[in-house]
């Protein structure tokens, strides 16, 4: 049985793409922790639970004791680790896949079946969503990773500054990982490790492949880069991404009018972020994917097995999530000081969080 593990905030319909579209693509199972600080959405949690398909774990004051990490992908390789120890004491979930919410793996089940068992990770390629300001339907265009001529030409057209795939995709490159829960190996966020951080050769075949919905629209934009930007005290990012969070910081932070900050999102967005659709469907460099039509069928997990997994998950609730980092990052944050940190945002977040709110609407009716 396949299982997918991910940590997530975001509003129903996107959860109801990413479920759908995770079942067909290859996995078996779900295991969704949500992420809110202030309490679950409501509808996003009832729906959620009512599927058969998915285990979710409500990840509040109770789950953290305190301790909540500030940084999101801290957050996520906790849960993705403690995800992976419950598992590892099951004997169903041959693979765990760590994926975000806006992520759909597509899995050739029959290639994976033969990955050699002395192999205990594997990678999934990244197919990244054109983006566009205001498109009509789903999401179906999707740019894969180019070689060398195509981004050199790309380059000469004048859609790239560099003839490099880390510009082309506004997002990583990396792809995600899925490792056997049964290995002594840990989960990150675009790598597996073992116990002494080194990181593990993953293996690559053709079939094991992600769909990255990264901003894929106007409104998808600024609903995520301000949520990251506004997440905690600090980001993490590649170069020209670190450089595109800091400005949204920046206009986030500017008591401006809504009608002049929907301005500027607009702007930043169709400078750095929209994808000359056009011209690469001419070029012959996009492929056309519906989401949710995978071909798989889930293998349902019995009601016995689910309440076995929800109840040892919920076992855990009061327990130190920090004990599911590797030694490395606890270490590190022992040096930091970190180690301590609370469930506390940082103080802006609230009130930016509300001025983008504004601003994403008068962007969604222009």
């Amino acid at each position: 049985m396949i299982v997918t593990v991910t940590t997530l905030k975001d509003r129903l319909a996107n959860v109801q793409r990413f479920v759908r579209g995770n079942l067909a693509g290859g996995a078996d199972h779900l295991i969704v922790f949500l992420d809110d600080s202030d309490g679950p959405e409501d509808e996003v949690l009832a729906w959620l639970t009512a599927q058969p398909q998915v285990t979710v774990v409500v990840t509040d004051e109770s789950w953290w004791q305190g301790r909540r990490p500030q940084l999101l992908n801290k957050r996520q390789r906790v849960n993705a680790n403690l995800a992976r120890a419950v598992l590892r004491r099951l004997d169903w979930a041959e693979w765990l896949f760590h994926v975000d919410a806006d992520e759909i793996v597509r899995i050739d089940r029959a290639e994976l079946a033969k990955v050699p068992r002395r192999r205990p990770a594997v990678g999934l390629k990244p197919l990244e969503v054109v983006s566009e300001m205001h498109p009509a339907g789903e999401p179906r265009l999707f740019k894969p990773l180019l070689k060398d001529g195509d981004l050199a030409l790309l380059q000469v057209l004048g859609v790239l500054a560099e003839p490099t795939n880390s510009l082309y995709f506004r997002s990583h490159i990396a792809g995600k990982v899925g490792v056997r829960p049964q290995a002594d190996v840990w989960l990150g966020i675009h790598k597996a490790t073992d116990n002494d951080d080194n990181r593990l050769p993953l293996v690559h075949r053709a079939g094991f492949e992600m769909l990255h919905l990264e901003s894929y629209s106007g409104e998808e934009f600024v609903r995520k880069w301000t949520a990251m930007v506004g997440s905690g005290p600090q980001m993490h990012f590649g170069p020209h991404r670190m450089q595109l969070a800091t400005a949204l910081k920046a206009v986030v932070g500017k008591d401006l009018p809504d009608e002049q900050r929907a301005r500027f999102f607009e702007l930043i967005y169709e400078r750095h972020m929209a994808d000359p659709v056009d011209l690469l469907r001419d070029l012959g460099l996009l492929r056309e994917i519906d989401p949710l039509q995978g071909t798989h069928t889930p293998e349902p997990l019995p009601d016995a097995e689910r309440a076995r997994l929800v109840g040892m998950l919920e076992e855990l609730r009061d327990q130190d999530k920090w004990q599911f980092l590797p030694d490395s990052d606890r270490k590190k944050d022992a040096k930091k000081g970190s180690g301590q940190d609370t469930a506390a945002e940082a103080p802006a977040t609230k009130p930016a969080t509300d001025a983008v709110r504004r601003g994403l609407g008068r962007l969604r009716r222009s």
